[in-house]
């Protein structure tokens, strides 16, 4: 993944705020206040941007993208346009964006000339144009907006969106109707006296605020597009959040004319406590939350078109120091009136675990639901928590099983995150975002004890390719790469894979895919098979391989490494004598795919097999073999191997040529081994044809073995006695080859 060094996030105006900070007052002189969610400005100092660790985490198959340290509090959004461009970003003005679904590139977005203070917010609007909000001012005076059409490689200079003190939200309309392209905002007022609300209808030109919902603000005011009737992008819903911190009433308020005016629709309390009452704040394992409000409206043109959703964290059983669930609501008249509470969270025992930190998207294609929230179903002590999801196809009636998200455990108290407070900051929120069903997210992740920054895709599968290193011959050979997805988070799409080789090998390779290249049932696997058709220069190569969704996501990359290696390169080969043996010796400088060696030798006018030997299969390590041809009859001979591969292919070396000389004279040898056991061994020379016995002897003379009794041509002879019937003791054996006689002892000892 690309970077601009994380240490430009600290940026200009973000230095002088620090300069500024004993001019600071209002809420910043009170320290942490439990109303308002806001960073003291003491906090930014405190953290360490980095982008230290690994691109991506990988566990079981299933990634996490690891972008960094930044410091909480994500938003991300997607490119209805261009499905693979997201951009997202991190307090206090960290931002990430990928224009392929994998590779993320770091940058501070430029607001020159002003303090930056977070919370930002991002907006694509249906033309596939960025927006992206930031609280700005040394004591907080609004936000500033920036606006890109190249998915942040670009930007307008920022402009003043909304006024306010803390907290602020956004949303654009996505639609064709007849508020397309309109951008709403949202933020508690300067005064703390309520929620402004705000929206551009020229494409981020100027903002107009339009509307205060007057009331004891809480932080979380949000903001949502929907439609009305038939009229696409017909209702904006804003949503305040007042009353109390562990008693929250929600204000739902109605715009049927793009943000100009609002009704109110009703007032609910929804919510109660979430975990424990710490100074004053909710607090889960000492990390401070608070129930916001989080609502999507159902833009599709499916059954629940139109549906408007509610989705928050709050104790079951209510009160004080209980466990927090994640709760879904909605309303089919806009507001006025809301089903019972949802519980999404389906652990079996949700009173002893706390699920809270949600966040929500409903699919503007297809009216599907997401919700993600942090959960400690999978620790007894409730002291760590993995980042789970789920979805409702069905309008929020009811939820898919709940997946993990993440691939590792964080643990929730993070005491060496930075931060500040107590309970301690760790963030307020992150996001999820979908197009056609399938969802990314982006949260903070406190697995390394900092303020990881991470990605990660929802619905998901798990990739896996072995093996790890291919190797092939150079030219006219085939190594062969499985692609295996042995497990899915909840995706019921297909995988597309695909692949490249860097650097360009020269000569013809070729990947293909003999199964196919999609796969559409789970677990499964597919081949991949590299083929080199041409002459392919030897050499180390990286095949990069990809897999990914119909969209181009969930996209999940691996690599292979591949060793292109001449064939079997046969360094040596060669023959000398010993008495009536031949010993070859030949050495390789590589093998591939070798099984080994047949030895041959001619001795008139056709090649034999006279034996094998086995080789080292892949190698590129020097190999040296021999082979010895015994009991020689004296002549002229030639030899050659023919080396054959494991698939049936075979290839000749070139011959040498070995005379074996005729014995000078007669010569019995002392057999071996002596004593023996019940077999020895006895060698003899005759130095012409002539004809030879060889016999066994007791100590009285009498004749217990014949081991040869023939005519044989001069040579050298080995042959094998078998004592096996025979009791222990001392025998005599006799060679007579014409007038040469030759008697030894032998000992047999059982």
């Amino acid at each position: 993944m690309e970077r601009t060094p994380l240490k430009q996030f600290l940026s200009f105006p973000l230095l002088l705020t620090i300069a500024v900070l004993s001019l600071t007052s209002g809420i910043f002189a009170q320290g942490d206040n439990p109303r308002v969610d806001a960073l003291p400005l003491e906090w930014i100092q405190n953290i360490n941007y980095s982008d230290a660790g690994e691109d991506v985490i990988t566990v079981n198959g299933f990634d996490d993208f690891n972008l960094g340290v930044d410091f909480a509090e994500p938003h991300v959004s997607q490119n209805p346009l261009n499905p693979l461009e997201y951009f997202g970003a991190y307090n206090i003005n960290g931002a990430w964006r990928t224009g392929d679904g994998h590779n993320w590139t770091g940058f501070s977005p430029p607001f020159p000339g002003f303090t930056m203070r977070g919370d930002p917010v991002t907006a694509y609007d249906g033309a596939g144009r960025l927006f992206y909000e930031n609280m700005y001012g040394s004591s907080i005076q609004g936000c500033k907006v920036i606006v890109s059409t190249n998915n942040g490689q670009n930007w307008t200079s920022p402009v003043t969106s909304i006024a306010g003190g803390d907290k602020n939200w956004m949303a654009a309309d996505q639609t064709s109707g007849p508020y397309a392209n309109y951008v709403y905002t949202t933020m508690t007022t300067t005064s703390f006296n309520g929620h402004n609300f705000a929206r551009t209808t020229n494409n981020g030109t100027s903002w107009t605020n339009t509307f205060t919902a007057f009331n004891s603000p809480l932080p979380g005011a949000m903001v949502c597009v929907g439609p009305n009737g038939a009229t696409d992008g017909g209702a904006v819903y804003f949503v305040t959040n007042s009353g109390s911190a562990f008693a929250s009433v929600y204000g739902f308020y109605l715009s049927t004319d793009g943000g100009a005016t609002f009704s109110l629709r009703s007032n609910q309390s929804f919510a109660g406590y979430v975990g424990s009452n710490v100074n004053g704040r909710n607090s889960v394992q000492n990390m401070r939350t608070r129930p916001y409000p989080f609502i999507a409206a159902d833009n599709s043109n499916g059954t629940y078109r139109g549906r408007l959703y509610c989705v928050y964290a709050s104790n079951d059983p209510p009160g004080n120091g209980n466990k927090p669930d994640i709760f879904c609501r909605y309303s089919t008249d806009m507001g006025t009136t809301w089903s019972s509470p949802v519980k999404i969270n389906d652990d079996a025992s949700t009173q002893n675990h706390n699920q809270w930190h949600p966040s929500i998207w409903c699919d503007t294609q297809t009216g599907r639901l997401f919700v993600k929230w942090m959960d400690t179903r999978d620790t007894p002590t409730s002291d760590s928590a993995y980042i789970y999801a789920s979805y409702s196809d069905n309008g929020g009636v009811t939820w898919a099983t709940n997946q993990r998200m993440s691939n590792q455990k964080m643990r929730i108290n993070c005491t060496t995150c930075g931060g500040g407070g107590t309970p301690r900051y760790q963030g307020d929120y992150d996001a999820i975002v979908s197009v056609n069903n399938q969802a990314l997210a982006m949260w903070t992740d406190f697995r390394a004890g900092s303020f990881g920054s991470y990605v990660g895709y929802f619905p998901d599968y798990a990739f896996l390719v072995s093996p790890s290193i291919v190797t092939v011959v150079s030219n006219g050979d085939s190594g062969f790469v499985t692609l295996d997805v042995p497990a899915v988070k909840l995706y019921s799409s297909s995988v597309t894979f695909s692949a490249s080789v860097t650097p360009s090998p020269g000569g013809n390779l070729v990947i293909d895919y003999p199964q196919g290249n999609v796969l559409s049932t789970f677990p499964g696997t597919k081949v991949m098979r590299i083929r080199t058709t041409g002459t392919v220069t030897p050499g180390t190569y990286t095949i990069n391989i990809q897999s990914e969704g119909p969209n181009g996501t969930p996209v999940h990359r691996r690599t292979v490494q591949l060793d292109v290696l001449i064939p079997v390169e046969l360094t040596s080969f060669a023959g000398i004598t010993e008495n009536n043996d031949v010993i070859l010796s030949w050495s390789t400088s590589t093998e591939v795919n070798n099984q080994g060696f047949e030895i041959q030798r001619k001795a008139n006018s056709e090649y034999e097999r006279i034996g094998f030997v086995e080789g080292n299969g892949t190698t590129t390590e020097l190999q040296n073999y021999t082979f010895r041809d015994e009991n020689v009859n004296a002549g002229s001979y030639y030899y050659r191997l023919k080396q054959m591969d494991f698939d049936g292919t075979f290839e000749y070396s070139g011959e040498i040529a070995v005379e074996v000389s005729q014995p000078a004279d007669y010569f019995l040898s002392q057999n071996y081994p002596n004593p023996f056991n019940p077999s020895t061994k006895i060698s003899y020379a005759i130095a012409e044809d002539i004809d030879v016995t060889l016999k066994v002897f007791d100590v009285l003379g009498n004749e217990v073995a014949t081991l040869i009794n023939e005519n044989q041509p001069a040579g050298n002879y080995d042959i094998t006695f078998d004592a096996a019937n025979l009791s222990s003791g001392v025998y005599y054996y006799t060679l007579q080859a014409g007038e040469f006689t030759s008697t030894k002892k032998l000992m047999l000892m059982k």
